[in-house]
C-alpha cells in the first residue's frame, strides 16, 4: 500500500434509534458525540434512522407486490391482449 493516500479508519459505533440496535465497526466516518460501548472503552457514535436492525427488507416485513395482478388490471383497463406472435 502506498503511504498517506487512504483515509484513517476508526472504530465508530453506528446506532439505530428506530430500532434500539447499536452496531461497532471500522469506518472513516467522524463524530463528536461519544459513548461507552460493552467493553468499557469509549467510541464516536452516528445516530442513523435506519440500518440493517430496522430496514424492512433485513427484518421480513417489507410487503411483496402483487406484480402480476398490476399487469392484469392494467390489460384490462387498456384492452392490450397478448398474441402468440409476440
Amino acid at each position: 500500500m502506498k503511504s498517506r493516500i487512504h483515509p484513517v479508519s476508526r472504530p465508530v459505533v453506528f446506532r439505530d434509534r428506530a430500532a434500539g440496535a447499536a452496531f461497532l465497526i471500522r469506518t472513516t466516518a467522524t463524530a463528536d458525540e461519544r459513548v461507552t460501548w460493552e467493553d468499557g472503552r469509549s467510541y464516536p457514535v452516528i445516530d442513523v434512522e435506519t440500518s440493517s436492525a430496522s430496514h424492512p427488507f433485513w427484518t421480513g416485513s417489507g410487503q411483496v407486490l402483487d406484480t402480476a395482478g398490476r399487469v392484469e388490471r392494467f390489460r384490462r383497463r387498456y384492452g392490450t391482449e397478448v398474441t402468440a406472435a409476440g
